[in-house]
């Protein structure tokens, strides 16, 4: 399993609140493209099967606790 960078990691946090991409876009200022992006490879980093997976693999390998 690949590190998250420091922005991977806040945009997963928005995910397990609830945010959807536009929402996640206009919270931290970028396009709802790079938002795409960002967690395009948060799932391939994990190994995840979709964002929710990535959620569950984060929290079940405390990458949130920070």
């Amino acid at each position: 399993m690949e590190k998250l960078t420091k922005r991977e990691v806040a945009i997963l946090r928005l995910i397990t609140q609830g945010y959807g991409n536009i929402q996640i876009s206009k919270s931290i200022f970028v396009s709802t493209h790079t938002v795409k992006a960002h967690i395009s490879s948060i799932i391939r980093k994990l190994n995840a099967k979709n964002r929710t997976n990535a959620v569950y693999i984060a929290i079940k390998n405390h990458l949130l606790d920070e």
